[in-house]
């Protein structure tokens, strides 16, 4: 089994790892969900970015610099809570992610599809092969190492976030000045949403959903440079870039499409065809497309390797088999990577069985929302107690504000995560998923497998697990 060198070299800078917090969260995919509230998006992702986005960047600075070690959300939970409760932590980090990559592998698919043919989006059978394809191709890439999946995150984003999001940005601005058709109404009245019910705010939850992530970063945090230093000022980067693109491209979006037209999987790529038909542009399209298409791979490389470093460090405490702790010469965890390469495979048969690829699309992100929001449950409970049990600790970044802040900070994380929990549960009116009771058991029992997982692994945890692993450091 090949070993990692004694000390790998620090080659993650400021701007490579903002460019990792904006390909993994600031995806130009996200936008369309936000879009199906209109003008009110707005009212939405500010409530969404100062009660859940805000929180979320401030805890994650904190922790990841006073915690630095490998292993990020894993590190923190186990000084907080123990190993077990960290194992879970990672766990759940990994796992969200197996029902993740199925849709920005879609996204993919379809943006690819808009290239030649754009009504293979909708084709299930398209939809499938493009997810394999897709992922097994990063997968390999992430085998490389981590400079290599650093530069395919930073090229990726360039072009496949900054390019078309500025490109859509110019399109609705000219769009909404030269007194354009517009699908949404700009006043007061429609900036407040209709919160009656809870079925009303259930894209709430793919708000949230689209602002996740900021703490996976957190894993390269030994990679930096200098991480006490530098890992504050890339979140704020990222954040400033993630909040100001998001809500202006939302808004290109929602001004074109009517509400009920838009696809969660291509309704970006929708827009772009609508702007470049009335300018008479069409050949631009494909173009935008491809440039997408690299912008979500270099999202898909960023995921793929962030949460299964995370997991290699709960394998190498002795939490997982020996066979999982196996990394080839470039400290890649090529065994877990491949293992979650099968599962991938086996959960993108979701596609096949629900109705539309816009309905798998969102039940997939609805398990996504429930596994990771227990995740960050277990993360803003831990930076209040590591303040508590460790305020002596060395943390270069402190939540403003003291203990209040700090208080404030992490229950506004809480109550956002367990509500944007509850409204997942139910299915949004505007897509057809089916049966409403299957779609909530679908939900309710994926999430409570996957949650009790880490639980039987314990179970059946054998001592030579750990025996075996300091066989391997002598």
């Amino acid at each position: 089994m090949p070993k990692a060198p004694s000390k790998l070299p620090r080659t993650v800078t400021i701007f490579t790892l903002a460019m990792i917090n904006v390909a993994a969260i600031g995806s130009i995919k996200n936008w369309p969900v936000t879009a199906e509230y209109g003008f009110a998006s707005i009212f939405y992702f500010l409530l969404a970015t100062l009660i859940f986005f805000i929180p979320v960047s401030l805890v994650s600075a904190e922790l990841a610099t006073g915690w630095p070690q490998a292993g990020g959300v894993f590190a923190w939970v186990k000084q907080a809570f123990g190993h077990r409760t960290g194992f879970l932590a990672i766990w759940l980090l990994w796992v969200q992610n197996l029902f993740w990559y199925p849709t920005i592998l879609s996204f993919i698919g379809a943006t690819i599809a808009y290239i030649f043919n754009p009504d293979l989006a909708n084709n299930t059978i398209y939809t499938v092969c493009m997810i394999l394809i897709t992922f097994w191709g990063a997968t390999i890439a992430n085998l490389i190492g981590m400079r290599t999946s650093g530069w395919i995150s930073a090229v990726g984003v360039v072009l496949g976030t900054f390019v078309p999001g500025a490109f859509m940005i110019i399109l609705g601005v000219i769009w909404y000045t030269t007194g354009q058709p517009l699908q949404i109404t700009f006043s007061w009245d429609s900036l407040i949403p209709n919160m009656s019910s809870l079925e009303h705010q259930v894209f709430f939850s793919g708000v949230i959903l689209s602002l996740i992530g900021m703490e996976m970063s957190a894993v390269h945090a030994k990679d930096v440079m200098h991480p006490k230093r530098d890992y504050p000022r890339a979140i704020l980067l990222s954040a400033a870039i993630i909040i100001g693109s998001s809500i202006l491209g939302v808004l290109a979006i929602a001004c074109v499409i009517p509400q009920k037209e838009i696809s969660l999987v291509s309704g970006t790529l929708q827009a772009f065809s609508y702007f470049t038909k009335a300018y008479k542009i069409e050949w631009i399209t494909p173009v935008i497309a491809l440039l997408m298409a690299i912008g979500a791979i270099g999202s898909l490389s960023t995921w793929i390797l962030g949460p299964a470093k995370g997991l290699l460090a709960a394998a190498q405490y002795g939490d997982l088999p020996p066979f999982f702790r196996a990394i080839n010469r470039h400290g890649m965890p090529k065994r877990l990577l491949l293992c979650q390469g099968v599962i991938v495979t086996l959960i993108c048969l979701i596609y096949v069985w629900m109705p539309t690829v816009s309905a798998a699309f969102w039940i997939l992100s609805a398990v996504v929302t429930q596994l990771y929001l227990i995740m960050y449950l277990l993360m803003f409970a831990t930076v209040i107690k590591l303040r508590s049990t460790m305020p002596k600790h060395e943390r270069p970044y402190h939540i403003p504000g003291g203990k209040i802040g700090l208080w404030i900070t992490g229950l506004l994380g809480i109550c956002s995560s367990i509500y944007a929990m509850i409204i997942a549960f139910f299915p949004p009116s505007q897509i057809e998923t089916g049966s409403k009771t299957l779609y909530i058991a679908f939900v309710a029992l994926a999430t409570a497998i996957f949650t009790c997982g880490p639980f039987l692994i314990l179970l059946f945890q054998k001592p030579s697990w750990k025996k075996q692993l300091e066989h391997e450091k002598k």
